[in-house]
């Protein structure tokens, strides 16, 4: 059955969701220009076409990956509620006990990012983008006098370097810690960093 003709626009998002499958799945260093090729039935010309090399191509789906991750973490942090519902949403679903990112895709991607200048880019942008919106929620919530943080930005810093964390050991140690025990790590974190009871944390997202 013929091939559907796609726009350059659909045409480039299909050659990158394919790449982040790939690179989930084989590693950076090990997925080729083949494997994506292969993966949606086109030519590696194609490919080419598009991305003239699997540098440019590894770096565009990092950066593909990323612009989506930050999109859905404004989406929850923009709705119409507390910032101690936001906050807490947002933190769920970013820690590797939620629904987002493939942790196996970033996991990959910090570790080429130490030889590749593209991809240290991408990922450092991820991650002061991440920080800024939280630290901003944060803010708003102290001012609104929800809860207390005298140092918003360190308290971004650390939960997301709790959760970073988290996310290599769940990844790379199968059992090393379980999703239980994880997401009572990280909602004590997030209660202990606002100033707030734990029990009361805990109320407040129901």
């Amino acid at each position: 059955m013929a091939r559907v003709r796609l726009s350059v626009a659909e045409r480039r998002e299909e050659l990158l969701k394919a790449a982040i499958e790939q690179i989930e799945a084989r590693g950076v260093a090990a997925v080729r220009i083949a494997d994506v090729a292969t993966a949606l039935g086109v030519s590696n010309a194609l490919v080419l076409y598009h991305f003239s090399t699997k540098e440019k191509l590894v770096a565009a789906a990092f950066t593909h990956a990323a612009e989506a991750d930050l999109a859905q973490l404004r989406r929850l942090l923009g709705r119409r509620t507390t910032a101690l519902r936001r906050l807490r949403t947002a933190v769920r679903w970013y820690a590797p006990t939620g629904q987002a990112k493939g942790w196996r895709l970033w996991i990959e991607g910090w570790a080429a990012a130490l030889r590749e200048p593209a991809l240290r880019d991408v990922t450092r942008d991820l991650d002061r983008e991440w920080k800024a919106a939280i630290a901003e929620v944060i803010a708003e919530g102290v001012a609104a006098g929800e809860f207390r943080c005298p140092d918003p930005t360190g308290a971004a810093l650390r939960l997301t370097a709790l959760l970073d964390g988290l996310a290599v050991q769940m990844t790379a140690y199968t059992g090393a810690v379980s999703r239980a025990r994880a997401q009572e790590w990280v909602d004590d974190a997030l209660a202990r960093e606002l100033g707030l009871e734990r029990e009361a944390f805990t109320a407040s997202g129901r």
